[in-house]
């Protein structure tokens, strides 16, 4: 049970066909937070540490955003660079609390702390409450001018660890991985729900623009960090180009502008994020940043009935993608290129 994101989704619009432009973490918010497919850039993969990261040249979201005047801040997990030019507070964010790498423990470790802008620091509560507490007073910081809060869950990625608090809600799961997963994404929800109780106790319910998704797909197949997911009846993996890596749930929420409880089957990405978020601000998009995310706004207004992309893109090492319509053709083995019809076979 998600109550939280339930009423997200009940009070917003739920996409069918949303899309990430990568099948795990890091390329994932390379897209998001340029607008761009990562892929023109050079951030096909993972950072491997050393100067690897979203190349500085890059303009983020957050730099979008602070030059129209709004507050900004990254609560959570990072994982576009560990390099001092590449650290949040450099990439547009003024606020940044969390961890600059990829899988992070959820309970205080030696050597796995906290960042809170450039220094360390020892955070006692566990970590998905600890996100939760900080969105929470920086919605209350800035709740008097605009604000950009990029809060990225590292929930329910391993490590597989909950308090008792979350794991006693599901007695009746047997499987000990399973309850776990579902403790933590209950965890997550709790978070959620607090957020937005910030936001309507503020008066900001109506007025704030909110995107939830997950960076890629379930990791379901051996060599992953399989995490008791289930991503039935999708096929595939994190990790894969198949409709279980790049396929995830996505909500897009503005009560006081999008319809409620609105279904929208036409493929978006979470490249989008970005040209929407600036149409909002009310800002312009030009033509030499080269977006390739398009504002999602007249089409889920009802404005523009055509399809906000005539195709989408993939490409992951040897796997390659693309969809057209209801087709899409996919190589994510040797096997070859395959081409499939999603309508009639979503699996």
């Amino acid at each position: 049970p998600t109550p939280n994101l339930d009423r997200l989704a009940k009070n917003g619009v739920r996409f069918t066909n949303g899309y990430v432009s990568g099948p795990y973490c890091s390329p994932t918010r390379a897209g998001m937070l340029t607008g761009r497919y990562q892929n023109r850039f050079g951030h096909e993969f993972n950072p491997g540490g050393g100067k690897q990261g979203l190349p500085i040249d890059q303009v983020t979201m957050a730099q979008r955003l602070r030059a129209l005047g709004y507050a900004t801040a990254l609560i959570g997990k990072w994982h576009l660079g560990a390099g001092e030019k590449m650290h949040p507070n450099e990439r547009g964010f003024q606020d940044f609390f969390g961890f600059l790498g990829g899988a992070h423990t959820y309970f205080p470790i030696q050597g796995k702390e906290i960042m809170r802008g450039n220094k360390t620091i020892e955070e006692k509560d566990y970590l998905t409450d600890a996100l939760a507490r900080e969105a929470v007073g920086f919605i209350d910081k800035h709740a008097d001018e605009p604000f950009f809060l990029y809060l990225a869950f590292n929930a329910v990625h391993t490590p597989m660890e909950a308090t008792e608090k979350y794991v006693d809600r599901f007695p009746n799961i047997q499987n000990k991985q399973r309850r776990t997963y579902a403790a933590m994404l209950s965890a997550m929800d709790d978070a959620v729900g607090q957020v937005m109780a910030k936001l309507r106790e503020k008066g900001l319910e109506e007025d704030t623009l909110i995107f939830f998704f997950s960076d890629n797909g379930g990791p379901t197949m051996v060599g992953t960090t399989i995490n008791g997911s289930i991503n039935f009846p999708l096929r595939g993996s994190k990790r894969q180009l198949l409709e279980g890596g790049v396929r995830v749930p996505f909500v897009i929420h503005w009560k006081g502008r999008l319809p409620a409880g609105k279904t929208y089957d036409h493929p978006i990405i979470q490249l989008d994020v970005l040209p929407t978020s600036l149409a909002a601000a009310g800002a312009e998009v030009k033509s030499e940043w080269k977006l390739d995310g398009v504002n999602l706004l007249p089409y889920l207004e009802g404005k523009n009935k055509a399809a906000p992309h005539d195709m989408l893109f993939w490409r992951f090492g040897d796997q390659l993608a693309a969809r057209k319509g209801d087709w899409k053709m996919v190589r994510y083995d040797k096997s070859g290129i395959h081409l499939y019809n999603l309508k009639d076979d979503i699996g």
